[in-house]
């Protein structure tokens, strides 16, 4: 089995949602980049698909990073410009190692 770090192959933006004000000194919502990490993004596929959409019907992909207290479902990933919404975070084993990120695509 391979170690998490050589998983780990894919450049990830971690972004946050901030109130950030327009010209026009209105205040609204806006994504923010909050921190790069690297990850393995893996697709959801046959059993492990079918699971997760018992519990959760849109997860359709794992992304799996460096263990950090600072991320939270609020948060979105962004990897090669495509936007992923966090919709539950596994900690396996409670390690201290690795955070499991199950999300779905935004549209």
């Amino acid at each position: 089995m391979k170690s998490l770090v050589n998983r780990l192959n894919k450049r990830v933006t971690i972004r946050r949602q901030i109130w950030a004000e327009n010209s026009m000194g209105e205040r609204k919502q806006a994504w923010e980049d909050y921190v790069t990490v690297w990850a393995s993004v893996e697709p959801l596929r046959g059993q492990e698909f079918f699971v997760a959409q018992r519990s959760e019907a849109d997860v359709t992909t794992r992304i799996r990073i460096r263990h950090r207290d600072d991320i939270d479902r609020s948060m979105t990933v962004r990897c090669n410009g495509v936007d992923f919404e966090i919709m539950y975070i596994i900690h396996p084993n409670f390690n201290g190692r690795e955070l499991q990120l199950m999300c779905r695509e935004r549209q």
